[in-house]
């Protein structure tokens, strides 16, 4: 999954933001328009999205809202519109933050960091005995730790935050191994073996992780 999403028209200025960003240790993927930054955000996932509003096509409200109506995950606006209708517009859309060009980059620097350190303190999933700890990366059953890969803790992350929802096999893997990826789309049916034989009851009849034929997986629960 991509750490930070760029959606930003200004190609000077997302390049400028993505060198930073990278030099931080943060991955970035970057769209110049609300259409691409819906496909990439749907394609690969992102922690964190930095948004502009006057954006060719698709405005930022309106793939803020779109991206809101999915998930929580972050959205901080970046934008040139100073007028209080557009600040309430975007928090009230579900921005956590509305930041003025031209910015601080240091500040904003800031806020990224607060917000991840924030998010990783506080995020616990948890589906019965079965226990995601974000900012240690880690799994329990039963109060007893699972070791797991990365993979395996991103995947299983995937399929506890959207619980009931049918993923196709190829958003899973493109969202953990990415379209790019040398390795085999074969590659995540072995991680849902894995899986199951984890953290499964009885892995041969599983509960949790459902097979939707023909299709892909669903968190039962």
């Amino acid at each position: 999954m991509t750490d930070i999403l760029i959606v930003e028209d200004n190609l000077e200025l997302s390049r400028l933001l993505c060198d930073f960003l990278r030099a931080e240790d943060y991955t970035v993927s970057v769209a110049p328009d609300g259409s691409r930054a819906l496909q990439l955000y749907e394609k690969y996932g992102a922690r964190l999205v930095l948004l502009d509003i006057n954006l060719p096509g698709m405005d930022g409200f309106a793939v803020c809202k779109r991206i809101r109506e999915r998930d929580n995950t972050p959205i901080i606006i970046l934008t040139a519109r100073v007028d209080r209708e557009d600040k309430l517009n975007g928090i009230l859309l579900g921005a956590d933050d509305y930041i003025e060009k031209p910015y601080d980059i240091d500040i904003l620097l800031a806020k990224i960091k607060g917000i991840f350190k924030r998010r990783l303190a506080r995020d616990v999933i948890s589906d019965g005995d079965l226990v995601l700890n974000l900012a240690e990366q880690s799994v329990s059953k039963s109060g007893e730790n699972i070791p797991v890969t990365a993979k395996e803790f991103e995947l299983l992350r995937i399929l506890l935050e959207n619980k009931g929802q049918t993923l196709t096999k190829e958003l899973l893997f493109d969202r953990v191994w990415g379209s790019d990826s040398e390795s085999e789309p074969q590659t995540l049916t072995v991680h849902i073996k894995w899986l199951r034989q984890k953290i499964e009851d009885d892995p041969s009849a599983p509960k949790r992780i459902l097979t939707v034929w023909g299709k892909g997986y669903r968190w039962g629960g």
